[in-house]
């Protein structure tokens, strides 16, 4: 398991006894998120992919509010893919597909998707607080991937935490900032102008900023 993983219910947490894990965040931020992707995902069609898909309960909510998407759950952690499994499973939707293990800090990771029967391109490619949990190179690779992956028009979704003009957007994203870099150098919370970089070199355009609850933002960049 790669070192910048983090775990869901290894602190004991809600676990049911089919292996579904129940995460806080998920409660507290789910509408707002589902709320920017009906924005951009309403009435479309297509491959989606959630990396990091953590306990697989965000992309259950997807998959009920985009009837028409096809959702790709990934991550590395085994015990998160059993939980996702256990989701899909419970949620009984036809539009989720089994969980796929993979990396995407190679820029390859459709690659490999594709080699066990994944998708082509994609609509879009969803990921929430990882790049901040994760050593730079992960949102490289996952941002590249993004732009080889992605149709022309489809949608990469960052949600997280993130500094704007080299500054935290609160004191406790400060705090947190700090906590991160002392558990793991290469850890901490990242500059949109940064990600905003890595995009263009990718092919993606930066076309929203959303201010999202708990002083989180999404970046909804666009494959160009």
């Amino acid at each position: 398991m790669a070192e910048y993983v983090v775990e869901f219910g290894k602190d004991g947490g809600h676990r049911a006894t089919d292996g579904r894990l129940d995460a806080p965040a998920f409660h507290r931020n789910h509408q707002a998120i589902r709320g920017v992707l009906e924005r951009y995902l309403t009435g479309k069609s297509g491959d989606a992919v959630e990396a990091g898909s953590g306990t697989g309960q965000h992309i259950v909510e997807f998959a009920r509010q985009f009837p028409d998407v096809t959702w790709w759950p990934s991550d590395l952690n085994e015990n998160h893919l059993t939980s996702i499994e256990a989701w899909r499973t419970h949620s009984q939707l036809s539009n989720i597909r089994p969980p796929r293990r993979i990396d995407v800090s190679d820029p390859a990771w459709g690659d490999a998707m594709r080699a066990e029967g994944g998708p082509g391109e994609l609509l879009a490619v969803f990921c929430a607080n990882v790049i901040h949990i994760a050593p730079w190179r992960v949102a490289e690779g996952l941002i590249a991937g993004a732009g080889r992956y992605l149709r022309k028009g489809g949608m990469l979704f960052l949600y997280g935490p993130f500094r704007r003009d080299g500054r935290h957007t609160a004191d406790s994203n400060e705090a947190f900032d700090k906590s991160l870099r002392e558990r793991d150098p290469e850890w901490g919370v990242r500059d949109v102008e940064a990600v905003a970089k890595l995009a263009d070199g990718a092919g993606l355009s930066l076309v929203e900023i959303i201010e999202m609850p708990a002083n989180n933002l999404t970046l909804a960049l666009r494959r160009i």
